[in-house]
C-alpha cells in the first residue's frame, strides 16, 4: 500500500535522529554499519528485484571499492572524499563494465557462475598478489576529510555521512525505478522476449544495471573501508556475496525498503547471537543459529519481512491486503497494491 513506504521513510528518520542521542558510541558504531550494508544490499536489488538477475559476484565490486579507498590514499597526507570515493565508484563501475559486458551472454545458472567466477578472480588477484597486500590485507592510516576540511575521523560526522549518503542512494534509484529505464528493466524481468519483440535492446538495459549496481557497491565498499580503516581479502569472497543476497531475500525482493529492512534484520541476528551474555560460550556456533533463523524467516515470510503488514492485515481483517472491506469497496479503491 501507498502508505507504507511514507511510515517505513518516517521511522527511517526518527531511528536515524535516535541514534546518537540514546545509541552512544557502540549505537553509532552499528547503526553506521547496518547503513553501509544497507548501501551494499540496495546495489544488489538493482541487479535482483527490478531485473532478475542473481549476480553471486557482488562482493568483488564492493571489494574493489574497499581497496581503491585504501591503496590511492597511502601516499597522500590527507586524502579527500572528493578524490577518493569517485575513483573508488568509477574502478567498480569499470570492472563491473568488463564482467558486465561478458557475462550477461549467459543466462539463468549460468549466469550465476559466471559473476561467481569473475569475483572469485579478483579474490585471487588480491589474495596472491603485493597489490592488495596479500592476506594481511592493509590499513588505511589517515582518514579522508570532506569539503570544508570536516574530518571522518569523528564517529558521529561519518555517521552523518553515511546517512546521507544512504538517502542519495535512495533518491537516485528511486529515481531510476520510476524512470523509462527502470520500466524497461522491470519488463525485462516479466518478460525479456517480449521486451525485444518491442523493439528494446535488452542487453543494453541490462548492462548498464549490471554497472549502476557495481558502482553502488563500490561505493559501500569505500565507506567501509573509511569505517573500518582496514580491509582484507574476504570483502571480495563469495561469503560476502552470499550475505548481501541473503539479505534483500530476507527483506523482501522487489522493494528498495525490503533491501534496507534486509540488511538491518541481518545485522541485528547476528548480533543477537554473538552476544556472550545470551548464549555464553555457544557464541561460537553463532553461524547455526543466525542459519536457523533466516531458513524460518524464509519459510514463514515468503514475501520476506516486507510482507509481514499484509500479513497481519490478514490475519485480522481475515482478508488479503489487495481485497478492501466491502463496506469501504469506494473509500478505498485507491490505497491497495
Amino acid at each position: 500500500m501507498k502508505k507504507y513506504p511514507v511510515i517505513f521513510l518516517g521511522c527511517l528518520l526518527l531511528s536515524f535522529a535516535a541514534i546518537p542521542l540514546f545509541g552512544g558510541d557502540y549505537g553509532i558504531d552499528w547503526m553506521t554499519k547496518t547503513i553501509i550494508f544497507g548501501i551494499f544490499a540496495l546495489s544488489l536489488e538493482l541487479l535482483v528485484g527490478r531485473t532478475g538477475l542473481v549476480c553471486f559476484g557482488q562482493a568483488a565490486f564492493f571489494g574493489i571499492g574497499a581497496y581503491a579507498t585504501v591503496i590511492f590514499s597511502t601516499d597522500v597526507a590527507q586524502p579527500l572524499v572528493a578524490f577518493l570515493l569517485p575513483i573508488s565508484v568509477l574502478l567498480a563501475a569499470l570492472y563491473a563494465l568488463f564482467v558486465g559486458a561478458l557475462s550477461l551472454r549467459t543466462k539463468g545458472v549460468y549466469f550465476i557462475m559466471v559473476t561467481l567466477a569473475f569475483a572469485q578472480m579478483a579474490y585471487y588477484v588480491i589474495h596472491d598478489t603485493p597489490i592488495g597486500g596479500g592476506t594481511d590485507g592493509i590499513y588505511l592510516y589517515v582518514k579522508p576529510n570532506l569539503p570544508g576540511n570536516i574530518s571522518l575521523n569523528s564517529s558521529l560526522n561519518f555517521y552523518l555521512f553515511t546517512v546521507f549518503i544512504l538517502f542519495s542512494v535512495l533518491g537516485l534509484l528511486g529515481l531510476i525505478t520510476r524512470s523509462r529505464f527502470g520500466r524497461a528493466l522491470l519488463g525485462i524481468k516479466l518478460n525479456e522476449q517480449r521486451m525485444k519483440a518491442t523493439g528494446y535492446n535488452t542487453y543494453f538495459y541490462k548492462l548498464a544495471a549490471f554497472v549502476i549496481s557495481g558502482a553502488i557497491a563500490g561505493l559501500a565498499g569505500f565507506l567501509f573501508a573509511v569505517k573500518d580503516g582496514y580491509v582484507n581479502p574476504e570483502l571480495l569472497s563469495w561469503h560476502q556475496s552470499g550475505a548481501v543476497l541473503i539479505m534483500i531475500i530476507l527483506g523482501g525482493l522487489g522493494h528498495l525498503r525490503g533491501a534496507l529492512i534486509g540488511a538491518f534484520a541481518y545485522n541485528l541476528l547476528e548480533e543477537f547471537f554473538r552476544s556472550e551474555a545470551i548464549f555464553g560460550v555457544f557464541t561460537k556456533h553463532w553461524h547455526l543459529g543466525l542459519g536457523i533463523a533466516i531458513i524460518l524467516c524464509v519459510a514463514l515470510l515468503p514475501k520476506g519481512l516486507i510482507g509481514l503488514p499484509s500479513l497481519w492485515q490478514n490475519k485480522l481483517v481475515g482478508k488479503t491486503a489487495e481485497t478492501p472491506d466491502d463496506n469501504d469497496q469506494v473509500s478505498s479503491s485507491g490505497s491497495g497494491h
